[in-house]
């Protein structure tokens, strides 16, 4: 069974299992900050297999970005990163937000999984990513 919970990053134990995921998932990026923003750990059978972010818009006060996410590659293909992003889009309800904006670069899977969703692409005025990013929103 998988349990997805949301963390307090401020405890040491909590930042090291969250700088070991996005190295683990993600080694040729940068660690995020996880002193920002709202993190969850999906756990099986006590197993930490994913993890995910979202933090306010620096843009927006009605919004919410979904900033990181990432699947142990053993763990992929189960719907996992759906789940993922819906535990934050129901805490972005919760907080009262109209929208979720989010990007993904060169990565159909995770594309797929906004699409899945209810996300659709939109070209913003401030392009922030690389050539090739993909920006996503969602209208609660």
């Amino acid at each position: 069974m998988i349990i997805i919970r949301r963390i307090d990053t401020s405890k040491p134990v909590n930042a090291a299992l969250l700088n070991w995921l996005q190295l683990e998932i993600m080694p040729a990026d940068d660690p995020a900050d996880i002193a920002v923003g709202y993190w969850w750990v999906a756990f099986e059978d006590g197993d930490a297999i994913g993890f995910c972010a979202m933090k306010h818009s620096q843009k927006w006060s009605d919004t919410i970005y979904l900033h990181r996410a990432g699947v142990l590659p053993k763990h992929r293909g189960k719907g996992l990163q759906r789940k993922l992003i819906r535990v934050r889009v129901r805490q972005a309800i919760k907080f009262g937000m109209t929208w979720l904006v989010s990007d993904t670069y060169h990565n159909p899977a995770s594309a797929n999984s906004l699409i899945r969703c209810g996300f659709t692409m939109y070209v913003p005025t401030y392009q922030y990513g690389a050539k090739g990013t993909l920006y996503w929103r969602k209208k609660l």
